[in-house]
């Protein structure tokens, strides 16, 4: 009789979830069809503007919500100071490009002595970054790892708080500007204007991703990441060094974010202590609604909301973007909670 009733939940529970989905789904193209394919017949030239924006946030978010979707795969943490992780590798790429003599309000032309540089500082930042998320890490989150879930997830919290007090102390409560390192050559295609930044940060979000894609598929620290993610306790028992694996997770998320608010403060020529806050929700958002702990999903997601929010902007809604963002998390989380590509694991 137990088993019968076991069976006849599961099967509810089946039910409901694929009933969450299909609602989920039949929403996202209503939106489609009611709000998106009109906007493409009425300016097409318009629409496709607002597409490359979109494109170009959605690769800057993205670079934001790997760190999120991977820490979160291993340890099923929500690092919420992963946002000021970004904001703080774009503050000291800032600051390096500041010891190397490059200030804001000077032209300098990019080219065969420039772009040496701009590689450099971007892998020193990120190393740098990395190192630092590897710090908080043993000092906030390891002492926390065997305890109840609440406890990291606060502790986290409180980091956010600490590091956008130091960037506060650190640079004020002003935009910090940036360097015009960026080439910011325009190409107009039958009336769509493209940025060469746009096109610069696009290529390099996609190239990192797919090495971070490669680095975890085919390298042996990459399989013990996806290892450990499956099963801590196997893992341990097969000699793989969790805490080694959880480091070099909270690196690569850290380097990753860097190169995201180098990239952020170079696009927009400014950054802010609180820059990594707003960013980084929609960064989280996008995580969740890809699939929490799928790499591709995280990618995937970030497009998406840098959609919304290039497209909601763009048409004149812009007090409602922040609304809708957050509307798209209350919906993924009660209808379809694995994501777009998430994989729903059984309950041991």
């Amino acid at each position: 009789m137990a088993t019968v009733v076991g069976a006849l939940r599961q099967t509810r529970l089946v039910l409901s979830g694929q009933l969450g989905a299909w609602v989920f789904y039949g929403i996202g193209a209503a939106a489609f069809l009611l709000l998106i394919l009109p906007r493409i017949f009425q300016d097409p030239v318009f629409f496709v503007q607002i597409l490359i924006f979109g494109l170009t946030d959605g690769a800057l978010y993205a670079l934001i919500a790997l760190g999120y979707t991977m820490v979160y795969g291993i340890i099923e943490l929500i690092n919420f100071a992963h946002g000021d992780v970004f904001t703080m590798g774009g503050m000291i790429g800032l600051a390096i490009f500041a010891l190397l003599g490059i200030v804001p309000n000077q032209t300098y032309h990019f080219g065969a002595l420039l772009l040496p540089l701009l590689v450099g500082v971007f892998a020193v930042t990120m190393a740098i970054t990395g190192v630092l998320n590897i710090t908080i890490e043993r000092i906030a989150y390891k002492p926390l790892r065997h305890q109840p879930r609440l406890a990291p997830l606060i502790t986290a919290v409180g980091m956010s708080f600490i590091l956008e007090g130091i960037m506060f102390v650190w640079h004020g409560p002003n935009f910090v500007q940036a360097p015009n390192l960026l080439p910011s050559a325009r190409l107009t295609v039958l009336g769509v204007t493209v940025d060469t930044r746009q096109v610069i940060i696009i290529l390099v979000a996609v190239g990192l991703m797919l090495a971070l894609t490669s680095f975890v598929e085919f390298t042996r620290l990459g399989k013990a990441m996806r290892a450990t993610a499956q099963d801590r306790d196997a893992a341990t028992l097969m000699g793989i060094n969790i805490d080694r694996t959880i480091s070099t997770t909270f690196f690569i998320g850290a380097a990753l974010a860097a190169a995201g608010g180098m990239l952020w403060g170079l696009y927009y020529n400014d950054l802010r202590f609180d820059t990594g806050f707003g960013a980084g929700l929609a960064a989280f958002t996008a995580a969740v609604f890809g699939g929490i702990g799928n790499i591709q999903g995280a990618a995937l997601g970030a497009l998406l909301i840098g959609l919304v929010r290039a497209f909601n902007d763009g048409y004149g809604y812009a007090t409602w973007t922040d609304v809708i963002i957050f509307g798209i998390l209350i919906l993924v989380l009660t209808l379809r909670p694995t994501g777009l590509l998430g994989m729903r694991v059984p309950e041991k």
